[in-house]
């Protein structure tokens, strides 16, 4: 018996699986996130060994976009479905995407945003319909009225697509004029039993996100090593303790990013409407910026507070790769420059002629190094300049930022640099009272820094303030070049 009078998507996956097993909400919760990373990964997979003349893929879900990464972004459909009073600019003129292509440039498909009907039970899901010509996959997590969370997947082709019939059914109450677009673009994808080849890759992709056990002692131990701990604690004397304000700080971090990320996709949609006069796209601009840098903020409060809450997600979602640092800065200071201009800042950067290849983490150094920069301007008074200087250092790469209060070239001030006042909020926050700045206290940043395969530094220099160094590893076969230099 269905609770509504259309079945909910973990009603459907209960049926076709037999059971949804329910368990803590942070283990659900994270159970969500190592899946959507699997499946954000396999994607990336999936489109860079594709065809460039084939078709890119469908995403349905809710309550907002799950996917960040460029290539991903600007070759997937969106629609994010959501609910009033939760967004109610989710009933504004629906537009579906004309997209267009040259021979030069990608095909740029546009997000869409649906409507639920506040009774609806799927409300209170959280869902992924993933539609690709290789194959299709639904990920959903439910709550029930008593709090517990079920997290469920499945590939089965005639799973996803009871769960289309439910979202079209929906959409036939909701916006009855657009389900014949909508269901155009699902028709585009046939259902196709995926290759054991794909469900194998998503399987070694969802061990990758999970940390590996260290030491005989860590093997033995269960996977609920890694669940947040919310239930009475076991006699284990190894067993990870909650911590309320961590567990508060994750929460938050989720509420704050999810109706951002709605409003930041709103704004696109607005944005790609020719008819708007200049100052409001300006406008729109600057709320997309700050939409984007606030969630950008939320999601490394989110990873800091995870790597606290439990001991073995200290390397979780942290696959620690040899990578290009080139494109990591090519990408980021023109943002860096940007950021440090609005607060009345300079910042050069000085790097070396060739840049070794260093170990880390390709999704998350960025993050992290703009996080880092973001806090350290935030504590600098108005016409201070930075410098960011990149130096081989042994068989490590060095980044140093140091502060300038005095104009480049001249001699320091004979003064001492006062450090800035901080007080600490919780265990992974800090309050700076002279400009209002809440961020991570600098043990959770290098927490950070050690999840991605680096180390962080920091010393209090008289004439200059705090200098902040971070170290990353150099490839093996970096090593050896920089050693035969």
């Amino acid at each position: 018996m269905y609770k509504w009078i259309l079945p909910s998507l973990s009603e459907i996956l209960a049926e076709s699986q037999a059971t949804m097993a329910e368990c803590s909400p942070m283990k659900a919760e994270q159970q969500w996130r190592i899946s959507l990373a699997a499946t954000e990964q396999l994607l990336i997979n999936t489109l860079a060994t594709g065809s460039p003349d084939a078709t890119t893929g469908l995403v349905l879900a809710a309550p907002a976009p799950l996917f960040s990464q460029p290539i991903l972004t600007q070759n997937l459909q969106t629609v994010t479905f959501t609910a009033r009073p939760f967004n109610p600019l989710a009933l504004m003129p629906f537009q579906m995407p004309k997209p267009s292509a040259t021979a030069n440039k990608p095909v740029i498909l546009q997000e869409s945003v649906l409507s639920l009907l506040p009774a609806d039970p799927l409300v209170k899901e959280r869902f992924c319909l993933v539609f690709t010509e290789k194959f299709r996959l639904v990920l959903v997590l439910k709550e029930d009225k008593s709090g517990d969370q079920g997290f469920s997947f499945s590939f089965d082709p005639e799973v996803v697509d009871q769960c289309w019939k439910s979202l079209g059914a929906r959409i036939m109450l909701t916006n009855p004029e657009l389900f014949a677009e909508v269901n155009a673009l699902v028709q585009k994808y046939p259902p196709v039993a995926p290759d054991y080849h794909t469900v194998i890759h998503f399987s070694q992709l969802l061990l990758q996100e999970l940390t590996e056990p260290e030491g005989n002692e860590e093997a033995l131990e269960t996977s609920a090593e890694w669940e947040y701990k919310t239930e009475p604690q076991s006699s284990n004397p190894n067993a990870p303790t909650p911590v309320p304000d961590v567990e508060l700080l994750l929460a938050f971090a989720h509420e704050v990013r999810t109706p951002l990320t709605t409003i930041r996709t709103l704004t696109r949609l607005l944005l790609k409407r020719p008819d708007l006069p200049e100052t409001v796209k300006n406008r729109l601009q600057i709320i997309d910026h700050e939409c984007t840098e606030q969630i950008n903020r939320m999601e490394l409060l989110f990873k800091a507070a995870e790597l606290e809450t439990c001991a073995s997600l200290k390397s979780a979602n942290t696959q620690l790769t040899p990578m290009s640092l080139d494109q990591v800065l090519l990408q980021s200071v023109p943002r860096w420059q940007q950021a440090a201009q609005r607060r009345n800042l300079t910042l050069d950067v000085v790097l070396p002629q060739h840049l070794p290849t260093v170990v880390s983490n390709p999704n998350m150094l960025d993050q992290v190094l703009t996080g880092l920069l973001e806090n350290f301007t935030r504590s600098l008074p108005p016409g201070s300049h930075i410098q960011v200087q990149v130096i081989p250092a042994g068989d490590q790469l060095k980044l140093q930022l140091s502060p300038q209060y005095h104009c480049p070239g001249t001699n320091p001030p004979s003064e001492t640099v006062t450090p800035p006042i901080r007080k600490a909020l919780g265990q992974l926050l800090m309050f700076q009272p002279e400009t209002g700045t809440i961020s991570l206290n600098i043990a959770a940043t290098k927490h950070l820094f050690q999840a991605i395969g680096g180390k962080l530094i920091v010393r209090q220099r008289q004439h200059y303030g705090e200098v902040l160094t971070i170290f990353l590893p150099l490839e093996v076969s970096s090593k050896k070049k920089a050693i035969g230099h």
